[in-house]
C-alpha cells in the first residue's frame, strides 16, 4: 500500500509544476480516505494552507470550514506524504512571492510587467489650500529627487540623448527624463516606445496622489506656475494626443476635460483649442454645444475660430439625425446655417486654406471675390492667423464628407450675399478683428508648440521660435514659482561626469585625454 500510494503521488504531478498548482488541485490527486458523511473536496479561491472548504456531494448542505489535521488523522503515511508536499509547495510559493511585486490599483494606466521594478521616485503631493469647495494641491520633490533633477538638467545641457537613457537606467521613473526621451523616440518614429514612456510617467504620478485628490470631482486644482506641477499637465496632454491618434477620441476627450478642470480659469495648455475637435471626433455634439452656451458669456468662445466653426458643424450633424421631428430638423438646420455664415464672415481667412487641405477647388465666383481672396489671409492680425491656421490644420479632416462640402458651398454663397448687401454684422466683425487679435497670450503659443501642427507652428512669432525649446517644459510661465534652485556648474567636465557618475561607467579618463 505504501508503494502504491507513493507511485500515485509521484505520477500525479511534477515538482516544477507545483508553483502553478493550487492546494485543491494537488490534494485532489491524492487518494484520500472516505469521510463519514460522504463529502468530497472542491476547489475554492478562499482555500488556505491550514483550512479548506468541504461541500456535500448533493449540494444541499451548507459550506463548512474544517482543518486538515482532522481529515488525515487515520493515515500516518498519507500525513507524511502530504506534509512533505505541503512544505515543498510553501517554500516554493514563498520564494515566488518574494520575487513578485504587488502594484497599486490605478485608474489612468496599468503597471506593465515589462516596466522596471517600481519604487517611489521621490514625488509626493500635498494639499496647499482648501477654500469654497476648491482644493489646491501641489507635487513636491524630496531631496533625492532634486539631485536626480539636477543630473537631468546636466544631461539636457550635454545635448546627448544617450544621457537620458543612462539616467533612466538608475532612475526609471524620473518624470522629466521620461518626457524628454519620449520626444526623442517620437521624432525617431518609435511611437510605441514613446507612448510607453508617457504611460510609465503617468503611473508614477498617480502613485503619488494625495488621498483626497480626485480626478473626477472637478474641484481639485494644480498651479501651473510650479515646475513640479507642470510635468503632470504635460504627461496628461501627451497621453491624450496618443489616445486620439490610436482611435480613442472618447477617452481622449475625458483627459481633455481633466486637464481643463485642473485650472479652468487660466487654462495653461489652452485645452479649449482642442476640446471641440475631440467632441466632433467622438460625436459628442451636445457636449460641445452645452459648453459653448455656458461659457460664451464670460469666455467669449465665439471669438475662437475653432468654436465658431465647430458649433455650427455640431448643429448640422444633429439636424441629420433620424430620430428627430421635421420641425426640430428645420430649426437645427437653420441654426447651423446662420452660425456657419457668421463664422465665415468673422474668419474669412479660414475658407481657402480649408478647401486647399480638403483638395476642393472653389468656383470662380468665390475665388475671385475680394472678401475670400488672398487679401483676407494676408491682412489677418498675427494672433488671428495663428488661431485660424491651428484650426484648419487640425480639423480639416472633419470636413471631407461630401454632404458637408455641399452644405459649406451653400452657406458660402449666402455669406457672400450678406457681404455684398453690407450686412451690419460685417462691420462688427471687422472691428473685432482689428482690436482683439493683435497678440496671442502665452498659453496659445504653448498649445501650438505642443500640438506640432505644421500649419500653426509656421505662424509663431519670432520671440517664441527663437527661444530654446525644451520638451519637458515648453514655454514656461514668466511668473514661475521656484521651490528649489539648481546649484551652479562651472566646469564642463563636471557636467559630463554628473550624467554618468552613478552608473559606474568610468568614461572620465576619455574626456581628460581629449582635453
Amino acid at each position: 500500500m505504501v508503494e502504491s500510494s507513493a507511485r500515485v503521488f509521484a505520477w500525479s504531478f511534477r515538482l516544477k509544476d507545483i508553483p502553478k498548482m493550487g492546494f485543491p488541485i494537488i490534494f485532489s490527486m491524492i487518494s484520500l480516505p472516505t469521510v463519514s458523511n460522504s463529502c468530497t473536496f472542491t476547489s475554492s479561491l478562499a482555500t488556505t494552507p491550514v483550512t479548506m472548504f468541504l461541500r456535500d456531494e448533493s449540494g444541499e448542505n451548507g459550506v463548512q470550514m474544517i482543518s486538515f489535521s482532522l481529515i488525515f488523522s487515520r493515515s500516518d503515511l498519507r500525513i507524511a506524504i502530504l506534509n512533505a508536499a505541503l512544505c515543498l509547495f510553501v517554500s516554493i510559493f514563498r520564494s515566488k512571492q518574494r520575487q513578485r511585486q504587488f502594484h497599486r490599483c490605478t485608474w489612468m494606466t496599468v503597471f506593465k510587467e515589462t516596466w522596471p521594478r517600481f519604487s517611489r521616485p521621490g514625488i509626493s503631493m500635498s494639499l496647499v489650500e482648501s477654500k469654497d469647495g476648491i482644493q489646491c494641491f501641489t507635487f513636491e520633490h524630496n531631496r533625492d529627487y532634486q539631485q536626480v533633477q539636477f543630473k537631468f538638467l546636466d544631461a539636457v545641457e550635454s545635448m546627448d540623448p544617450n544621457n537620458f537613457v543612462v539616467l533612466l537606467q538608475l532612475n526609471p521613473y524620473h518624470i522629466d527624463s521620461l518626457l524628454q526621451l519620449s520626444d526623442v523616440c517620437r521624432i525617431q518614429e518609435d511611437q510605441e516606445t514613446a507612448r510607453d514612456l508617457i504611460e510609465r510617467a503617468l503611473y508614477s504620478f498617480e502613485c503619488a496622489f494625495h488621498p483626497v485628490f480626485s480626478l473626477t470631482s472637478g474641484t481639485c486644482r494644480l498651479d501651473y506656475c510650479r515646475p513640479e506641477n507642470r510635468a503632470f499637465y504635460l504627461v496628461l496632454f501627451k497621453h491624450m494626443i496618443f489616445l486620439e491618434k490610436r482611435g480613442c477620441p472618447r477617452t481622449a476627450l475625458e483627459y481633455c476635460k481633466l486637464i481643463l478642470s485642473l485650472d479652468p480659469d487660466n487654462d495653461p495648455l489652452c485645452m479649449l483649442l482642442i476640446f471641440d475637435f475631440l467632441c466632433l471626433r467622438c460625436r459628442e455634439y451636445t457636449t460641445l454645444i452645452r459648453l459653448y452656451e455656458e461659457w460664451e458669456v464670460h469666455r467669449n468662445l465665439s471669438q475662437l475660430p475653432n468654436f465658431s466653426f465647430s458649433v455650427a458643424l455640431s448643429y448640422y450633424h444633429l439636424s441629420q439625425q433620424e430620430d428627430i421631428s421635421p420641425v426640430e430638423n428645420q430649426q437645427l438646420k437653420q441654426k447651423s446655417n446662420v452660425l456657419l455664415q457668421n463664422a465665415l464672415i468673422m474668419f474669412p481667412g479660414a475658407l481657402m486654406p480649408l478647401l486647399d487641405l480638403c483638395t476642393v477647388q472653389p468656383d470662380a465666383v468665390v475665388s475671385s471675390h475680394a472678401f475670400f481672396g488672398p487679401s483676407s489671409q494676408i491682412g489677418q492680425p498675427p494672433a488671428l492667423l495663428e488661431l485660424v491656421s491651428l484650426y484648419v490644420g487640425r480639423c480639416h479632416s472633419l470636413w471631407k464628407e461630401a454632404g458637408l462640402m455641399l452644405w459649406l458651398e451653400e452657406n458660402v454663397r449666402k455669406g457672400l450675399k450678406r457681404v455684398d448687401s453690407q450686412d451690419p454684422y460685417l462691420e462688427d466683425c471687422q472691428n473685432k478683428r482689428k482690436q482683439r487679435y493683435q497678440s496671442a497670450p502665452r498659453n496659445i503659443h504653448r498649445h501650438v508648440l505642443m500640438s506640432e501642427i505644421k500649419e500653426a507652428t509656421a505662424t509663431l512669432p519670432l520671440e517664441v521660435t527663437t527661444q530654446p525649446g525644451m520638451g519637458f517644459d515648453p514655454l514656461p510661465p514668466l511668473d514661475s514659482i521656484v521651490s528649489y534652485i539648481r546649484p551652479e556648474r562651472y566646469d564642463l567636465n563636471a557636467l559630463k561626469f554628473s550624467a554618468l557618475y552613478d552608473t559606474g561607467l568610468l568614461m572620465v579618463a576619455g574626456w581628460l585625454n581629449e582635453d
